[in-house]
Parts: structure tokens; sequence; C-alpha cells
């Protein structure tokens, strides 16, 4: 082919590329040959579309080309087959083996016989060379850097890798100097010429109805001759001249019944091609007719190439003339896009608000002062310049006398909330915070920290999903939707209901209140995907649209109010930021980039008139608003949620983003980092005046301060640093901190734990809003933790191998990642129509880990741990199940406990229930196997213990706990039961006491009571071997005993492991779990749905010696030491 065809083809592509002709555009690049693009060829990879990998790939090679190709080839086939290994698919692996890995044995006949044992082993990573493989997702990203270098070495694909810099819409450029070269070759050229075919070429001699052309800008006639090589404004010059008619409302397009002259029209005016409303004309101005100064679709500058032409026509005399639109700049995709200059990217601040956040919100005028609301129902307001927290309020209700009976009765029940929006109002003076339970609350803002309660509104039945601040009719107004699929206008004064806004069938999600001209609408979203518009009367909803992806949408117009933008992500996790023709209500362009399943709803911005940003895969995400192209993407240094909270200052300059472990990055361009450091220059120069008045830090620290400002400021570095062991970074007067609070922890022996310097915890990364966790275990390799939410969700936190973690295991040293396979489904159990948090969650594990068993009130599931794939479902309620555990010998057989008060010893090969148990008068709680005794324990909230023998299943013995008096066992009182590593006593925990139990003879030999004034117990387990109790408490302590004798020996306090503003809120664990092989390492399930690791410090080694009972007693009963007292127990007693 020769050289021009071969550009010709990269023409081509370029145009179809523009014209988002995708599957051709690569179907030409393979069958060409001529680019090889290598974007595309990652794509396919990371999505595993092999089929298509290997088709794509064969245009440009064949297997035996050459040993690069070789290699290309059996990387790609290998991961195949590893992944069909890892889905425990082996017919697919077989396949593949013979089909597609066979041709390589004639090279290498023993890795050949390698890749064919792996077929043999349970799991491929017991091969010593595959032992390093994590999930589907690294080893793709893993392969891929592999794949690029050997491309790039491969001669083959020499020249076939950079596309060639071409100006955009080249080809559209070509065919518009081809057309005015045609029209100048005319002889009665005629202006403005109705060309409607490419197929002949063109002649004025046609009857296209074109009228005179004018001599100012027809050269042919003596006009203005344009420079050597560029060709003249378009002007108004276009195929079809604009009809001048009226524009419709803006919502006209939208409504489905606008109402008749209730409102007046928009000003008439000139519309462009195709007759768009004003608003689109707004956004793509076409030059009026007399006008022709404006260039608004000007062609390229080449100029025509010279030919000798008859009539002595000068070579670079054109005619005004684009037939063919030229596209933006920006919108050709061949060209490699860098991230502009003006997009907030470097990490300028890192801040710790102590709980996850879930909003926040820029002051619109004030534009380093951030408000942030959280997890757990807080709120912050931060000055980001001077990283200080100005404001930190706790949840609290103001008036619980106003609100309603179930509002009431549901926050004594669970007072656990969280908040879903805050933002300011237009002028900054007020601020509104939508709370997961009924209420919102405004406050007024008076300056620096005086935040002062204004308005608190019983506003919606269930939670207050969105919140918005708009001015209809000149009057300020509060608008909130909730779950209760209302929309409430409220008067920002008062709090008067203005209007209420009925016609959602599923709970509204979010609101967009917006005005053009004079008409003020409100957009809502709601959970089943509809989008309605409303109008501030009571005519009803004048839209109703379905939102792409039809779950969970927001939607947001750009700064100058002319562009309208919806961002949304389904119940399958696609994600999808489209921009909105208002005029016909339908998508104008969807933006691509965004990971194939989402994990969790991702949440969008907008800046500048310009840019849009999603928080997704990780990572903040960015687009310009006029290319539907990824523009860039950013990891903020890492430790990103997987969906990122993000919010733009007004002016774009910084941008906010949640991060891992309750913290928030605060991104900035340059203009950013040039206002962040005023701000602090300012707020250190105001502190410098005061600074001799107050005592040295190393003073108040020595004092055991606890304000607010000094923990932020001095406490969370010396904390965070001292907890990973790295002093390095601190400033001089750091380490007489440390040091100081080292020599604390030295006096008290780790006996009482107070601070976060004293252990090391970790909170783990989290992007799925849970209201608590229910149920906690350490997969059996313990590199994995397993975490069942209030909501039926469960999440897997796993550990990767690194310079920091050689082992992999779990770890208070390394965060984990939040684990999803690439399909993006979640493990969700069946709920019944009830509420799922007044249901007993309950799962159990099998012992190699590949499956967990769990529900949540509804049908027992079986998950694959590996796909996240329900294998299967059973047992539908009533009665639901309660309590789940494996039979150490069979993984088939499961006793189940029942809230009937029954256990059910089921055998999930043969879908049967082979025993039934009675002997409880309450809900089962607890059930534990002892394969030494072929026992089974159970315990029931009707605190009663009872023995069965696992053969035959008869009832052996049974006991009620001893209860303090005046206690009772209720019906929502939890009583578990754990075997000791002997397999002969068990631990019973019960909220009064801890206990160990003699299996045999179903006696009590050792027990703890806390005092009357002490917190009751949320939960306890035995150390991995037994020689500790770990229990939590309701006040968030937590107390680690000697399993011997019960005796204390450590007291870790809430304020170790909690932020100061979360340690004083009601967060407490309600499980702990213990890791399987670390005997002093365990986790936490919290009620704000967090997780955290904790350990002793690496210098101490373990926790704490024995201490005098404290805050309880010890029961007298004699016993000999259980399994052995260690030595060292002993020489300390």
């Amino acid at each position: 082919m020769s050289s021009l065809s071969r550009e010709l083809v990269f023409l081509i592509l370029q145009f179809l590329d523009e014209e988002k002709f995708k599957e051709t555009v690569h179907k030409l690049e393979q069958e060409s040959a001529f680019f090889f693009n290598m974007k595309y060829f990652e794509d396919e990879v990371h999505n595993g579309n092999w089929e298509e990998v290997e088709k794509y790939l064969s245009g440009f090679t064949k297997v035996d080309d050459n040993r690069y190709s070789m290699k290309i080839f059996f990387e790609i086939r290998k991961q195949k087959y590893l992944e069909a290994l890892d889905k425990n698919d082996r017919p697919k692996a077989v396949e593949i083996l013979a089909k597609d890995l066979k041709v390589f044995a004639s090279f290498n006949e023993q890795l050949f016989k390698e890749i064919t044992q792996l077929l043999t082993l349970d799991n491929f990573r017991e091969n010593e060379q595959l032992s390093k493989y994590g999930d589907t997702k690294s080893a793709r990203a893993i392969m891929l850097v592999e794949l690029k270098k050997l491309i790039e070495a491969n001669p083959l694909f020499r020249d076939k890798l950079l596309f060639p810099n071409l100006k955009n819409s080249r080809l559209r450029t070509l065919i518009n100097q081809s057309l005015n070269w045609q029209h100048q070759l005319c002889k009665s050229p005629k202006p403005n010429p109705d060309i409607k075919t490419l197929f002949v070429d063109h002649s004025c001699g046609q009857q296209n109805g074109a009228r005179a052309p004018s001599p100012a800008n027809n050269p042919l006639l003596g006009g203005a001759v344009p420079k050597p090589g560029g060709f003249p404004h378009l002007g108004g010059h276009v195929p079809f001249q604009p009809i001048a008619s009226p524009v419709p409302t803006p919502l006209a397009g939208w409504m489905s019944n606008p109402p008749p002259g209730t409102h007046p029209s928009v000003s008439g005016g000139p519309i462009g091609l195709g007759g768009p409303s004003m608003p689109a004309s707004l956004k793509h101005p076409r030059a009026p007719p007399t006008n022709h100064s404006v260039d608004f679709l000007s062609v390229d500058s080449d100029h025509v190439s010279k030919r000798s032409r008859p009539l002595g026509i000068s070579d670079e005399v054109t005619v005004p003339m684009n037939v063919f639109p030229v596209s933006f700049p920006g919108h050709a995709h061949s060209q490699t896009f860098n991230a502009p200059d003006d997009l907030p990217k470097t990490v300028a601040r890192t801040l710790n608000q102590g709980s996850s956040p879930m909003s926040m919100d820029f002051h619109p005028m004030q534009q380093t002062l951030l408000l942030v609301g959280t997890n757990v129902g807080d709120i912050g307001l931060w000055e980001v310049g001077s990283r200080e927290r100005l404001v930190q309020r706790n949840f609290k209700v103001w008036d619980l006398s106003a609100c309603s009976m179930p509002l009431q009765a549901g926050l004594a029940k669970d007072s656990g909330v969280s908040v879903n929006r805050v933002i300011w109002s237009p002028d900054g003076t007020l601020f509104g915070v939508a709370y997961s339970r009924h209420l919102v609350q405004i406050y007024s803002y008076h300056g620096n920290n005086d935040v002062r309660q204004h308005l608190e509104i019983d506003a919606h039945v269930g939670g207050v999903n969105d919140l918005a601040f708009s001015h209809p009719n000149k009057q300020l107004s509060v608008i909130t939707c909730g779950d209760d699929k209302l929309i409430k206008v409220w008067d920002a004064t008062n709090g008067t209901k203005q209007f209420t806004f009925e016609g959602h069938e599923a709970p509204v999600y979010s609101i967009c209140p917006h005005h053009k001209e004079s008409i003020q609408f409100i957009f809502s979203t709601a959970l089943d995907g509809k989008i309605k518009a409303w109008l501030y009367d009571n005519l009803g909803s004048r839209v109703d649209y379905d939102a792409p992806g039809r779950w969970c949408t927001t939607m947001a117009y750009s700064a100058d109010g002319t562009r309208l933008f919806s961002c949304g992500t389904s119940k399958e996790g696609e994600s999808h930021i489209v921009e909105w023709n208002e005029s016909e209500g339908a998508v104008k362009r969807t933006y691509q980039g965004f990971r194939k399943r989402s994990l969790g709803v991702v949440q969008f911005d907008t800046t500048k008139n310009k840019f849009l940003a999603a928080g997704d895969d990780f990572s903040i995400k960015f687009w310009d608003m006029d290319n539907t192209q990824l523009l860039t993407s950013i990891e903020a240094d890492g430790g990103l949620p997987a969906s990122p909270r993000i919010r733009f200052n007004k002016d774009g300059t910084l941008l906010a983003v949640s991060a891992n472990e309750n913290g928030i990055r605060i991104l900035a361009n340059n203009d950013g980092v040039r206002l962040l450091r005023t701000t602090e220059n300012l707020a250190f120069d105001a502190s410098r005046a005061s600074e001799s008045t107050k005592p040295m830090v190393s003073q108040i620290a020595a004092a055991g301060a606890s304000s607010a400002g000094l923990s932020d400021r001095v406490g969370s570095v010396v904390g965070i640093s001292a907890m990973n062991g790295d002093t390095r970074n601190l400033v001089d007067v750091k380490p007489r901190i440390t040091e100081e609070i080292n020599d604390k922890s030295k006096i008290l022996k780790l006996s009482e734990i107070n601070e976060p310097s004293q252990c090391r915890s970790l909170k783990l990364p989290e992007n799925l809003r849970a209201n608590k966790i229910s149920r906690l275990i350490y997969t059996n390799s313990g590199n994995a933790i397993l975490a069942l939410a209030s909501n039926a969700i469960h999440l897997l936190w796993k550990w990767q191998r690194s310079d920091r973690n050689s082992s992999g295991k779990a770890t208070a040293i390394v965060s984990p990642q939040l684990w999803q396979p690439s399909s993006g489904i979640l493990m969700t159990n069946d709920v019944t129509d009830s509420n799922p948090e007044e249901a007993v969650p309950c799962f159990a594990l099998s012992k190699n880990d590949s499956y967990v068993m769990s529900a949540s009130g509804g049908k027992i599931s079986l998950f694959n741990m590996m796909t996240f794939k329900t294998m299967t479902t059973f047992m539908p309620p009533p009665p639901a199940a309660t309590f789940l555990a494996f039979h150490p010998q069979d993984n088939n057989i499961i006793a189940i406990g029942m809230d009937d008060s029954s256990i059910q010893i089921y055998n999930v090969r043969v879908d049967e229930v082979k025993s039934k148990l009675k002997g409880h008068s309450k809900r089962i709680t607890g059930l534990a196997f002892s394969h030494v005794l072929n026992s089974l324990v159970s315990s029931g909230a009707d605190a009663q213990l009872c023995v069965w023998n696992s053969d035959g299943w008869e009832k052996q013995k049974s006991r009620f706990l001893q209860l303090p008096s005046g206690i009772s066992p209720g019906q929502q009182s939890e009583t578990r039961v754990q075997f000791h590593q002997d397999q002969i006593h068990f631990l019973v925990v019960h909220e009064t006491q801890l206990a160990i139990y003699e299996t045999t003879k179903l006696e009590c030999v050792k027990q703890w009571v806390p005092r009357e004034t002490a917190a009751p117990i949320s939960h306890a387990t035995f150390s991995c071997d037994s020689q500790l109790v770990y229990a939590s408490f309701l006040d968030a302590t937590v107390r680690i005993f000697t399993a011997t004798h019960l005796h204390l020996r450590c007291l870790i306090k809430p304020s170790a492991y909690l932020p100061s503003n979360v340690s004083n809120s009601n967060v407490h664990p309600l499980v702990i779990a213990a890791h399987p092989q670390e005997s002093n390492q365990f986790a936490l399930g919290l009620s704000d749905g967090s997780v955290h690791v904790i350990e002793p410090l690496e210098s101490e080694g373990r926790w704490g010696v024995p201490q005098p009972v404290e805050n309880g007693s010890g029961n007298s009963v004699p016993t000999t030491p259980l399994g052995g007292a260690s030595a060292s127990d002993q020489a300390q007693r």
C-alpha cells in the first residue's frame, strides 16, 4: 500500500473515532495493521475479553512469528487458564489447556506438564511459583506490564504504537477544501450553495436556490482576499439559514403536561441548526447573519495544494464555505490528553475528621472553609489553609419533645445516625445538615467558630436523602427529599412548610433546584431511576423520564447554569455521567471511562463551566465537558476509598476528597496552593502575638491536656507516627511529646491504654454505607477479615504481600483492600419485607475459606468467597436462622439455630434437615462444636445452655446461666458460646458476665461479673491460642483477660483507637474477633459501621500484665487452670 493510502487510513481512523464508530475503528486498526491501539488493548485485557484480545493481536502478529509474539500469546492464555481454575471451572480450564496452551508443548514440554498439574490442586496458589497470585484484577494488571514490554520490544510492532500528530477533523478539512476548489471552478459560482452530496462533483449549475454573492465576502467578485494559507471567517454562512421563532420555556422539552400560560416564555430569538432552544443556543452560539467577526466553526488553516488551474485564479483564493462542520479542539481522540494545569491535582492538605466523611461543601465566599458531615452524625468546620478544625459538633436532637413519635421511639431504640448531606446557603450565612433519620438541622454562621442553632425540622419519615437552598419568590427556602417519596419546601427563616410535592413511587434520592430567566423549578431523582421536575405550585410533576442506570442519580448544573449533567450508578454497579439536552429531555452525550462495575455509588461535581469530576475506582476522574473521553485520573497519593466523595470550591482551585481512615485530602492547582499559603500565613501571623502567653506544648502534653485544638494539631500527628513506628518526619517539639508518652506507658506497663501511641490500631477502609457491623470473623488463613453489616451486605478486606507485610497476613501496620471480584457484585443476603436492621444476622465460614453461609432474617445463602456468587439459597422464613455453625468434620453438615428456639441439623449436599433439636424457649444465639467430645453446645436468648451429642443429636445436659439478682433473660439478650483450644471447656458471653464452663458436667468453673455501675458486655472471644479473652463493652472499652482465671490483663480505653470526637459519642464495638494465628491481634466491628484492627506495639509484643481485678469481681470457684497457665502469668502472680 502506498504512503498516501496509508495516510488515508489514518485519516479514516480519526474520522471514525470522532464519530464514535468504536467497533469499526478497532476493526480497521486490526485489518490494516497500521496502528496498534495500546489503550484499547489494555482495556480489553483488564475486562478479560480474551477472545477479542487475541483477535485484535492477530492483525499484527501470530503465535509463531518470533519469541516475543510467542511469549505474548502464552501469557494471555496462561492468565485465562488460571482464571478458569480460580473460578473452579474445571471443564473450561481443560478446554483452554487442550485448545490454547497445547501449542506451546512442542517448545517447552516440561512447562506444559507443570501447567497441566495445576488441575490436580484445590488451589493453584499451592504451587510455589503462583503463591503470590492475588485476585483477578491485580493479576491482569501485573500481566499487562509484562505484555507492554514485550509489545514494545517486538519488531513487528515497530512504528505502529504511535498515532500521527493530526489536527482535529483533518479529513473533514480536506473535504471542505475540495468543495471550495470545485466551487471556484464553477462557471457561475453562487453564494451559500446548498451542497447535498459528495458522490459527484459540485456545480452551481444545479438548482440549489442560492442567492447572489456578497461582494464583501466573495473574492471572485472583487471582495477581500484572505491571507495565503488561511480561510475567511465562516460568519453567518451555513448551509441552512436560521429562522427566528419563539423559544419555549426551559422545561418545555421535558414536560409531558406543561401548564398553558402560567409562566411567561423566555424571550424569542434566532435558533441554530435544527431549532434548539435558547439554553442550547447559549451553550453553542451561532453568529447572526449580519455579524462577520464571529468564527464559530472555522476550517483548518492548511492551504489548498498548489495545482495548475485554468482562468488564472490564484492558488490561495477560496470561497467562504464550510459544508462539513469541523470538530472543536479536544474532540479528536487520537491525541494524548494531558491534564490541564488548572485542575486541582496536588495533595496540599491532609485532614482527619475522626469518622468517615459522607458529604462536604466549601463556603461560597470564604473558599478555604470546608463543611463536613460524617457517618456517625458529626459535623466539622475546617479552615483548610491553616489545617484548623474550627467547629466539631456531635449529633444531638435539639428538642426531642417537638419530634414525631416514630422518631422518638426509633432514637430510643437505636441512636445511630448518619449525615447524608451538608450544604451552605448561597450567601454563606446558613448551612444545612440532612440526617439519615427524619431530621434536618439548619445552623447560622457568624464567622470563625461562631456557629449557632437556627432551625430543627422533623422533615421526613425515614432518612432525609438530600437538602438544598433556593430563592423562589425572592425568599430563601430549604428543599428536602426523603425515604417517604416526598419533596418538601420550607421557609428558611421560620421553618414553615410551603410546598409538598408528591408523585415519586420510590424514595427520593436527590434534588437539584434551578432557575431560567424568571422560572424557578426543581429536578428530583428517585431510587427507581425516575427524574421529575416541579414548579413551585401544586400542579404536580412536569417531567417523567428515566435516568441512565435507573438507581442512585444526582443532577447538577454547570456554574453558569447553562448546562445540565447527571451522574448515577445502577444496582449492578454501572456508572454514568451524561449531559442532558434540556429542550428535548434527552441525553446529549455520555462520558466514558468508568470502572466496569463501580464499588459503591459514584459522586460527582462540576467546576469552571469546563470540567467534570467523579470519584471512582479508588481515584478521581476528570472530563472536559465537551469531550466524552476521560481526560485524566489521579489517585491523590493513594489511600482513597473505592468511590470517594468529592467537592470543588467555588473557583475550582481546591478539591476536597474523602480518604480512608476518616481522612480528607485537599487537592489544589497553582492558584489553590497560593490561596492555602496565604490563609496559613494569616493564621500564623495572628497566632504569634499571643504565643508568648501560652504554656509550652510539651508542658501541656505532659499534663495530659485533651483539648480538641491540641489533639488535632499535635496529638494526632504524634499518635499516628508513633503507632506506625516512624518519627523521622516530626519537628523538634514532637519527639519530646513522644518521649513523655512513652515514659507514661512504661509506668503503666500497658495495663491501661488511653492513647493511640500506646498500641497499633487501624481503621479498615470503607466505601459502602453500613449502619453497624453485626458479625465479624477472620478468615482461617489469617489474611482477610469478613464482616456482615446490618444492611445484609458482606464486606471483605484482604491484605496483600508487600515490603511492609511480607507474610500477607492481617495487620494494623498496612491497610488492606476492601475486596470485590471483577464482576462488581456484592455478597448480599436475602432479606424479608420487614426492616433488615431488626433481623438477627449470622454467618459461618468453611474451613478452607471457600464458602460462607449467611442469613439476615431471610433465606440462608451460600456464597463463593472468590467470586461472591450465590451458590444456593434455602430455608425461607419463618422460622428465620439466627446462628450458623459448620460441623468440624463435614462441611456439608450445618447446625442452624432458629428464631423459634429450635436447632436444625441440615445437610447441604442432599438439601435435607437431618434432625430438629428442641430444648430452648427463645431464639438460638450461639452454637459451638467440640470435635473431641463429639458434642454441640447451644445457647439461647433464654440464658440457657444445652449440650447435645453430635452422633445421635440427643440432649445430654442443660443449665441456666447464673444471672445477677434482678436481671431476667430478655428476648434481645445475647448468650454466646465458644470452645477453648482444649475442646473441653467453653467460654460463655452474656451482657452481665464472662464465664468458663466445663462441657461434660456443664459446670461453671470461672466467672467474671462487671460491677453494677459498669457498662454491659457486648461481645467476647478467645485469642487463637486460648490464653487470652478479648471482651468489648458498650462504653467502647476493651478488656483483655487471662483465660486461665479471667484476671484482667489490660484495659483499652476508646480514646486509644477512636478519635476524640467519636470516642465521646455513642459509637461502641458490637462484635470482636481474634486473629487465627496472631494471639495478640483482634478486630472490632463498631456500631458506626467501621472495623478496627488492634495490636500491641511491636516493642511490647503482648498485652500488658495481669492486674488486680478491676471494675468487676472474679468468682472464687476453685479450678485447675485451663490448658496450663503460661510461665509469665505464673511469675507475675
